[in-house]
């Protein structure tokens, strides 16, 4: 999830964007290129601590067993932030950035919805087992999008290979827990230590992103590069 390009140019007429690589120029010609710093890390770190604090949540630490707390960070952290990560991601070129920030800030602004008693979503339920219901099937509808993400990097790099696959298992076990009301509670813990387990992974990638430029960082950290298939 790295910048690729310049992408900006700026004339003195009107402004022109454009995510294709700056043409050349000869010697001496101006270029009025302004480079685009990477979008992942913004997107990484605004992932993990949304997920850090609702996965502590859900595994009831400090007798915590309500999430409200969390609708904020869902809808302006977790939610704006990243998806504004995804479209620059877009502008990068990187199309699997692009997909999973924007998906995942719509996760977390559609989550927090929830939530918001305006929005009237929970009152809609008067049966709190039909809730659990209709929140069970929203959980595995977003288990299925992480899993097809996770394919995705099954050719990228290891750290996120096991972002994605920890991610996945997160929101099967939490979605489980919808479904099977008599093991919910031991359900919704065992899916926060899982989602504890993948913010920190996602802390993780985000901080090698971050480190990854050797001119301005005193150390790199490796993310477990895989072999890219050869093009003939």
């Amino acid at each position: 999830m790295s910048a690729h390009s310049h992408i900006e140019k700026i004339e003195k007429e009107p402004e022109f964007v454009s995510a294709n690589p700056p043409p050349t120029y000869p010697a001496g010609q101006s270029q009025y290129y302004r480079k685009i710093g990477n979008p992942g890390p913004l997107g990484l770190y605004a992932f993990a601590t949304t997920t850090f604090i609702l996965s502590m949540y859900n595994t009831q630490a400090r007798g915590i067993s309500h999430p409200n707390v969390v609708v904020g960070m869902a809808l302006f952290v977790g939610g704006a932030a990243q998806f504004v990560a995804g479209m620059w991601e877009f502008a990068t070129a990187n199309t699997f950035g692009a997909t999973a920030f924007t998906m995942f800030g719509g996760f977390w602004m559609s989550f927090g919805t929830i939530f918001i008693p305006g929005s009237g979503i929970t009152a809609a339920y008067t049966n709190s087992e039909e809730l659990d219901s209709a929140l069970g099937i929203y959980l595995f509808a977003w288990m299925i999008v992480t899993a097809l993400l996770f394919i995705a990097t099954l050719r990228r790099n290891m750290a996120l290979v096991i972002l994605f696959g920890s991610l996945t298992i997160t929101f099967a076990l939490l979605g489980a827990g919808k479904f099977d009301l008599e093991h919910a509670v031991a359900l919704d813990k065992a899916g926060g230590a899982m989602g504890i387990i993948t913010a920190f992974v996602a802390y993780y990638i985000g901080t090698a992103e971050m480190l990854s430029d050797r001119r301005t960082s005193w150390f790199v950290l490796p993310v477990g590069p895989i072999p890219q298939r050869e093009m003939v």
